[in-house]
């Protein structure tokens, strides 16, 4: 059938003019028009700098309407939309395109489907300390099925962008900190994005970003340069784009940011020697929106033209919302600057998805009855309810003051605990406040005695008829995600004064936090007895968070990204080399005097309402892997899930290597007293690195394997590898 793909594309393209082409390259947003002198972009600058409030700012948006360029369309000038998720304008544009141009090309829709679409499930961050593959996948298909029916053909997800910087804002869409992790994260949501064949009315592209290293970001500032060997970048970095790709994804998004220099929209050894060459990639290159026209702001090119010259050249094939191709690449091709035949590849890939999403076939796959009767289901809430049960990490439980006892009474306090807009996150277009359930409404739902204070009024009074204080602080879903950088982590100190107050009536507090990033906890850590990391939870947050209070639901989420106890450690993660003097008691060794050396809450690390121990560790080399084998013991009262992590170390190798890496994991449930064997299996090539000349070396030597319940509290057993 790709033959036959292939086939139509030629001939399709040799049909096209210059125009067609370049219009093929064209992908646009609807923009804002309205009783407003300035651009949309300029009045949102205007709101954020303070020149206009927030107030004035949606008094003249509510003059605003939506042009989605329909002349251009018409005149073959668009090939695909972002931003538009509805199947009535969705397939208005189609028609325009199908039956209004010379050639009847349909129109390729994305959208950002970050973590659900009407059925918001937890951001990726929270998800992945599920360290659950299979249900990543069924979220992503769930998303996939309800997007498609509000006309959705490509979604610009999974990010795999490993972070290791708390500060860095978009650490809340992906699965943390740890290469391992977010390649399995990535290969999971491609293959639930586009389930079993992509030509399917409920399947959509998957867009892997954003290649590459986006999460190294100098300082955790967002957009801000990349600065690598190439060592780290392959070791590192690297292999979660490449692990998307071996899914099967699509279509490839490069990032904003440059590396070593040169801006990845336009870095030719990236996007044709890396991906299409050495990796074998052969979907489609979409630009970040504007990010071809910023290579001015870069500093690599002389103008937007310049830009559009580089980006085409180095394998660019769609130019969202820049307009640099359109306004430039026939003049360029013209005058010879850029050969013809690299334009034709780009329009290649770009009607290649087209063919694949059967899109020529079926243009207008859906329409507003299959919208509606779609969203939220009743099977999609339940696995938006798992999916924030088991993103839950329980941080600190003393003296087991959790689980609640039934019939507790509750006095519950901070905004967050009714606020169901916050519940859902960075980057989840799709939601409404309407559909999310807060902790107070799961409360009342469920007939709990509560009462209910936003801001700490009447604080005493309340706290004098309960037994248990719930805090629910942390931060609100603008403070993480996209442009949301932070260089203080810590709580906000309204926070810290309620709970502080909560603290002083002698009463037991639990904090809630949600959040998009790893906070600088430690005042937080010492004043109360229990903390419970919910993040941003999705739809079904309350419910979530009340069932792991009330032990209807035994918390088994580990932590993906490290807890640094000041935001001064960051960038802060666990597989760091040890440095010849590695961080101690002694005074010359790598540290800070105002700062322990260790984290508040370490990768890996989750505790459960009960206990698990770890017996009789083994190793055993197979033909091609390292067999792991242990035995874990669940010695408490409830069933639970336990997470066991394998790290290994290369305690002497050519190249200074990490003091743990993580290499396999495996999720076990386990009744009260039973005691299970977890095989784990590390294949041999997984065991080397890059070595100075940037070859490939299979480690040999002593080797050092670590397996338990989080990177720090582990059996360690050592082989020798020859």
């Amino acid at each position: 059938m790709k033959k036959d793909y292939e086939k139509q594309i030629q001939e399709l393209r040799k049909q096209m003019t210059l125009e067609e082409k370049i219009g093929q390259l064209q992908q646009c947003g609807p923009s804002l028009v309205g009783a407003f002198e300035v651009s949309f972009e300029e009045l949102l600058d205007m709101m954020f700098d303070g020149r206009i409030t927030k107030e004035e700012f949606e008094r003249l948006m509510g003059t605003a309407r939506q042009d989605f360029h329909e002349e251009d369309l018409r005149a073959g000038k668009v090939g695909s939309y972002n931003g538009i998720g509805d199947a009535a304008t969705a397939n208005r544009l189609q028609k325009i395109a199908v039956e209004e141009t010379r050639l009847g090309i349909p129109l390729l829709f994305g959208y950002d489907v970050i973590h659900g679409f009407r059925t918001v499930t937890p951001i990726p961050l929270a998800e992945s300390c599920a360290w659950d593959p299979t249900l990543w996948e069924k979220t992503a298909r769930v998303a996939a099925e309800e997007a498609t029916a509000a006309g959705v053909h490509m979604t610009f997800a999974p990010m795999v962008d490993v972070a290791k910087d708390a500060r860095w804002g978009r650490v809340s869409e992906g699965a943390g900190e740890d290469a391992l992790l977010n390649s399995m994260y990535g290969a999971a949501k491609v293959k639930g994005f586009q389930g079993e064949d992509l030509a399917k009315e409920d399947s959509m592209a998957a867009c892997v970003k954003h290649l590459a290293a986006y999460g190294a970001g100098e300082a955790g500032r967002d957009y801000n340069r990349v600065d690598l060997s190439l060592q780290r970048l392959w070791e590192e970095y690297l292999p979660p784009y490449k692990a998307c790709i071996d899914a099967g994804a699509r279509a490839v998004m490069p990032a904003f940011n440059d590396i070593n220099g040169v801006p990845c929209s336009v870095n030719a050894w990236l996007l044709r020697d890396v991906l299409r060459k050495k990796w074998g990639f052969d979907g489609l290159v979409v630009s970040d929106s504007n990010a071809i026209a910023e290579c001015v702001s870069h500093g690599i090119a002389q103008d937007k033209k310049d830009a559009a010259r580089q980006a085409v050249l180095a394998g660019m094939d769609l130019d969202m919302s820049s307009n640099s191709y359109s306004a430039h690449l026939k003049e360029l091709i013209e005058s010879g600057e850029i050969p013809e035949s690299i334009l034709d590849e780009a329009v290649e890939d770009v009607l290649r998805i087209k063919f694949e999403l059967g899109l020529f076939e079926h243009p207008y796959q859906t329409n507003e009855t299959r919208e509606q009767n779609t969203m939220l289901k009743l099977e999609y809430r339940a696995i938006a309810l798992e999916a924030a049960e088991k993103s839950i990490v329980l941080l600190k439980n003393e003296d087991h003051i959790l689980p609640l006892k039934p019939g507790t009474k509750l006095g519950v306090f901070g905004a967050l605990a009714a606020d169901r807009g916050q519940m859902t996150g960075a980057w989840a277009i799709g939601a409404r406040p309407e559909d999310c359930i807060s902790i107070v409404d799961a409360l009342k739902t469920n007939n709990v005695q509560y009462q209910y204070s936003a801001d700490g009024t009447d604080l005493s009074k309340i706290a004098a008829v309960s037994d248990v204080l719930i805090a629910a602080v942390g931060e609100m879903k603008e403070e993480s995600g996209e442009a949301a950088s932070r260089a203080d982590i810590t709580l906000k100190q309204e926070d810290m004064e309620l709970v502080r107050a909560l603290k002083a009536t002698g009463k037991p507090v639990v904090a809630v936090l949600f959040n998009g990033r790893p906070l600088a906890i430690p005042e937080l850590d010492r004043t109360v007895p229990a903390i419970v990391e919910a993040w941003h939870p999705g739809i079904y947050a309350g419910s979530a968070v009340m069932h792991v209070l009330f032990g209807i639901t035994n918390p088994s989420g580990k932590l993906t990204t490290t807890f640094p106890a000041a935001a001064g450690q960051c960038p802060m993660y666990y597989a760091h080399p040890n440095t010849g003097r590695p961080g101690g008691k002694s005074k010359f060794t790598s540290k800070y005097l105002d700062a322990p050396t260790e984290p508040l809450y370490p990768f890996g690390y989750g505790l459960s309402y009960t206990d698990y121990t770890y017996e009789d560790l083994e190793l055993e080399k197979g033909k091609d892997s390292l067999l792991v084998r242990v035995t874990v013991r669940n010695t408490g009262k409830k069933a639970g899930e336990e997470i066991t992590q394998c790290y290994v170390q290369m305690p002497c190798a050519k190249r200074v290597r990490p003091v743990r890496e993580l290499k396999a994991f495996a999720k076990t449930a386990l009744k009260p007293g039973e005691a299970r064997q977890v095989v784990l299996e590390i294949a041999y090539d997984s065991l080397g690195y890059y070595d100075w000349d940037m070859n490939w070396v299979s480690y040999e030597g002593k080797l050092n394997v670590f397996v338990g319940g989080n990177v720090r509290d582990t059996l360690e057993k050592e082989l020798l590898l020859r």
